[in-house]
């Protein structure tokens, strides 16, 4: 595959027998669930505090993730505004046994920077 990921890697882990859903493939909303935890990483890290997630702008998942694939998850921030955050996620995998690698997911995530009232803060402070 000619394709590479792109951002930085932020999460990596493996599918398991009880992320799968009900055709044995994994569950889309642990999928996701993923992806926002490593979306989160990256805004917490660029914004130095907390954030909370206001909208998922856009997700397709283009390929099934299987029972022991490599999860390997990429952000990439796209657009920071005066509270917000718009970060580019990417999801591969490296297929069990076979060591192919591809893209499974990708998405878009808006993190708003918060205080500790929960109430919007700037990303740059």
């Amino acid at each position: 595959m000619s394709e590479e990921p792109h951002g930085e890697l932020t999460i990596r882990t493996i599918a398991m027998p009880a992320d799968t859903n009900a055709n044995g493939d994994i569950f889309g909303g642990w999928l996701m669930s993923q992806m926002d935890s490593a979306g989160g990483m990256a805004a917490v890290q660029r914004c130095g505090g907390r954030v909370v997630t206001v909208a998922v702008n856009a997700m397709v998942f283009h390929r099934p993730v299987k029972v022991g694939d490599i999860l390997c998850v990429y952000t990439d921030i796209v657009r920071v505004g005066r509270s917000s955050m718009h970060i580019r996620i990417e999801v591969w995998v490296r297929r069990f046994i076979t060591d192919e690698h591809e893209k499974v997911t990708e998405g878009e995530f808006t993190y708003v920077a918060i205080d500790e009232n929960g109430r919007s803060r700037p990303v740059d402070r």
